[in-house]
């Protein structure tokens, strides 16, 4: 494992916000979900995720979820990306979402 510097960490803007809208992606490579995030102040941003395996399109949106909002945009086929929602693998590999434990508002940063 590498180690970072504090200065390293600070660099990464991790942020909550909430999913208002989810759709299948039928042209990405990997079966994924175009997202529409609601990240307050940073508005409303778009992401591909690959988490198809454990939720269903419709229940997504109200969920939160930590997003990395820093990263440049990425192109997925037709689609731009500009954020990326985390989650962690399962015992199978498939992704679970990051969320916050409780409501925090939306656009807040992880410290």
């Amino acid at each position: 494992m590498k180690t970072i510097s504090w200065d390293e960490f600070e660099a990464v803007e991790l942020r909550a916000g909430t999913i208002v809208d989810a759709k299948p992606f039928p042209e990405a490579r990997k079966p994924a979900y175009q997202l529409w995030v609601d990240l307050g102040e940073l508005g409303i941003k778009k992401s591909s995720a690959q988490i198809t395996v454990n939720y269903k399109a419709e229940e997504l949106p109200g969920q939160q979820v930590i997003c990395v909002t820093n990263f440049p945009p990425r192109q997925i086929g037709k689609f731009m990306s500009e954020v990326l929602v985390t989650g962690f693998p399962d015992e199978n590999g498939n992704v679970v979402l990051a969320q916050p434990a409780g409501k925090v508002p939306n656009g807040s940063r992880l410290y």
